[in-house]
């Protein structure tokens, strides 16, 4: 999967630990999401983004915010002065969606289009 693909979809509704996806599936797609990891513990995707001050980190959790309305599909944010770690992940399925890196990939487009 390529960031512009991921950049192109929209997310669905998805319940149930079938639409989690495999760890194999985790580790092919991450790579195209620059800067992004998996937690240690498996059970989320994060970036940790830093700005020259507290408005740029408010705009970008904004417009964050924004996009995760839209797309129906919420992160983890923790915000503060020049700082924002985003974490991704997807409660109805006990795991990491392809929703989440839909999400991850739209939130990076936002500083690198």
């Amino acid at each position: 999967m390529t960031f512009a693909e991921l950049c192109a979809m929209k997310c669905a509704p998805l319940k149930g630990a079938q639409n989690a996806l495999a760890k194999e599936t985790i580790a092919e797609w991450l790579p195209a999401l620059s800067g992004w990891q998996l937690a240690a513990d498996g059970s989320h995707i994060f970036k940790n983004f830093s700005f020259p001050d507290f408005s740029g980190a408010l705009a970008f959790v904004n417009a964050l915010g924004w996009i995760a309305e839209r797309e129906n599909h919420h992160p983890d944010i923790d915000m503060g002065w020049g700082r924002c770690k985003v974490r991704f992940s997807t409660h109805d399925v006990g795991g990491i969606s392809r929703n989440d890196f839909i999400c991850a990939a739209k939130t990076e487009a936002l500083l690198n289009p």
